[in-house]
């Protein structure tokens, strides 16, 4: 059996990605500190054969025999990388580092969780692999954004100085069950809003746009990547069905037929006005593409929150 280790296991995407691995034959080494992760996502596999939960930080050296090693050991969301700017920087370089060097002593592939906001505030739309992003390295989301773009940089560093084999996914907006209600995204934000009967909150006018991909389109894309042979990537993976924030407001209260406001509140600093990824490259080289539209992933993440908050 090939053993799969999963950094940031517990948490949204992660404990998503435990389940497929699980479900494809795989050892599963779950490895969390429990941050932002929780015990409740992966509840329903502790026990299983299989499968194994280690509650550690990888800021902290870590050595763990796996042929493979995924990582989404951060925080993701701007409440939680902001609330310790410090702490996320370390995750993505200290944490990095412990990583790639359990790596080099167990001829680990190591498969980096990166993000489309590498790209910061675009100027090249839609963002395609090639385009070096336009990031303030001194704002208020540079731990993330900054963060992410030096772990993609060690990792090539290992690759070429070690040869550890390496994949890069830069995820964009990815949304679906087991998202935490107070991370805030705007999906969560806006469904938790409107199932209260809370105004729904926009940030700006609404005119930016995001792109949202629904989870198990995602884990598709990670599980092909990660399959995939002399291929390091980066590639996007993205759903490239664009939507204002206002028109995504108006859908959910549609759709949880609420009758829930809109309100605006000024826009946060270097706030992306626009985010679409160009999947040519996942089309060609993992013959990927998501399959599920926005109205039915939201209807199913409307259901799993009326069901859990």
């Amino acid at each position: 059996m090939t053993r799969v280790l999963v950094t940031g296991g517990a948490g949204f995407i992660g404990s998503h990605l435990c389940d497929r691995l699980l479900e494809d034959g795989y050892d599963v080494i779950c490895v969390d500190n429990l941050l932002t992760g929780r015990k409740g996502n992966i509840r329903h596999l502790i026990g299983r054969e299989r499968f194994e939960l280690l509650q550690h930080d990888i800021l902290q050296p870590i050595d763990v025999n796996a042929e493979i090693i995924i990582n989404l050991a951060s925080p993701a969301s701007p409440v939680h990388y902001q609330a310790d700017p410090v702490r996320t920087l370390k995750i993505n370089t200290i944490g990095i580092f412990n990583l790639m060097e359990m790596a080099k002593k167990h001829h680990s592939v190591v498969l980096q969780a990166s993000t489309s906001e590498v790209y910061g505030d675009p100027l090249v739309h839609p963002q395609r692999e090639d385009y070096w992003g336009n990031v303030n390295p001194i704002g208020p989301r540079s731990c993330y954004d900054e963060g992410k773009r030096v772990a993609e940089s060690i990792l090539f560093a290992y690759h070429e100085r070690e040869g550890i084999e390496i994949k890069i996914a830069r995820i964009f907006n990815t949304y679906g069950p087991r998202m935490s209600e107070d991370d805030g995204r705007v999906i969560s934000n806006f469904i938790v809003q409107a199932l209260k009967g809370d105004d729904l909150t926009i940030y700006g006018n609404g005119s930016q746009t995001r792109s949202f991909c629904y989870i198990s389109d995602l884990i598709e894309g990670l599980i092909r990547l990660m399959k995939k042979e002399n291929f390091t990537g980066p590639v996007n993976l993205g759903n490239p069905e664009e939507i204002s924030v206002i028109d995504l407001a108006k859908k959910i209260i549609e759709l949880t037929g609420s009758s829930s406001k809109i309100t605006f509140k000024p826009l946060p600093r270097d706030d992306p006005s626009r985010r679409r990824p160009d999947i040519t490259l996942a089309m060609e080289m993992l013959g990927w593409k998501p399959t599920i539209d926005l109205e039915t992933g939201l209807r199913k993440t409307i259901a799993y929150f009326k069901e859990h908050l």
